[in-house]
């Protein structure tokens, strides 16, 4: 058995010694016991879009095509808020998640801009509130952004998140910590980690999500991952392992899905990735590609 199955194996068996007696025989009903059943509620990143279609069309597509939700950017977002209102309105689509958009990082060495950096996320984290997203995906620091240690870095994050975490939850959203791989950040990579920051900050406006590109690079099981995040992860980045589009490649889902279910996961899972061919084409193939997933990922 390779390291992957080891770990895949030895987490299936914590977890069901864990249970409640009697729990087992339910899970192909429910996911763990006492939580909800799982759903899958596909979204996109509105940049993934060929052309310069507005965003009302965009929002059209995404429904046709039988998603639930559009990923935003934060880029200029508070001044998108009616654009994006009157986009949405009369439709069965919901914002998922920003991502992204704010500027410098909170964690840099330098104080001030840690100080520009937590005001440009509230600004976004307003917007986001208002909309009704789940949350502003933030990665703490990209490469290069910060000199601090691990250790440092660690608790100067903790100390902001207090406070962005009470401003996001007075907005009706969340920070959303996203782990990437060792090649775009040296601070954060394992959903563990992320998930380990969310207890310690303890505070309903800080969540954490997980992207199954960075996951492919960092983690050795996909449901092991999801499962160490647990009632913390509140968004999913899909992607193949060449960071294209679900389905462009051999990369499986199955494994990461059996997770989501046995957790209850109950918000997005959104397409952040590269298109090989025409969007128009490939994205609903892909849709399709990742429900017949789902329903393979039994428990």
């Amino acid at each position: 058995m390779d390291r992957r199955g080891f770990i895949k194996s030895a987490v299936g068996a914590g977890l069901l010694a864990g249970m409640p007696a009697g729990c087992n025989s339910q899970l192909a009903k429910k996911s763990v016991c006492g939580q909800r059943k799982a759903t899958l509620k596909l979204s996109c990143q509105e940049i993934r879009f060929g052309g310069k279609d507005p965003l009302a069309e965009k929002v059209a597509k995404l429904e046709n095509w039988g998603a639930a939700a559009i990923e935003l950017t934060g880029k200029d977002l508070p001044n998108r808020v009616k654009e994006i209102k009157d986009a949405i309105k009369g439709t069965n689509i919901k914002v998922s998640a920003v991502c992204v958009g704010y500027k410098g990082s909170i964690i840099s060495d330098d104080v001030e801009a840690r100080k520009n950096a937590a005001e440009s996320i509230k600004e976004i984290l307003a917007a986001a509130g208002e909309l009704g997203a789940t949350g502003l995906i933030v990665v703490p620091a990209f490469k290069k952004e910060t000199k601090l240690d691990c250790w440092d870095a660690r608790g100067v994050l903790v100390e902001q998140l207090q406070e962005l975490g009470d401003y996001a939850a007075k907005q009706g959203t969340r920070i959303i910590l996203e782990p990437l791989n060792r090649k775009e950040a040296i601070f954060l990579r394992l959903l563990a980690d992320a998930a380990a920051i969310c207890r310690d900050v303890n505070n309903m406006g800080v969540a954490m999500m997980g992207d199954f590109y960075h996951m492919n690079l960092e983690e050795t099981s996909d449901m092991g991952a999801f499962l160490s995040a647990g009632k913390y992860l509140h968004h999913v980045h899909l992607a193949s392992a060449l960071r294209n589009l679900p389905g462009q490649d051999e990369r499986s889902f199955i494994d990461g899905f059996r997770g989501l279910k046995m957790i209850g996961y109950q918000d997005y899972c959104s397409l952040e990735c590269h298109i090989k061919g025409e969007a128009d084409v490939e994205i609903p193939k892909s849709l399709r590609f990742l429900e017949e997933q789902w329903r393979q990922a039994t428990i």
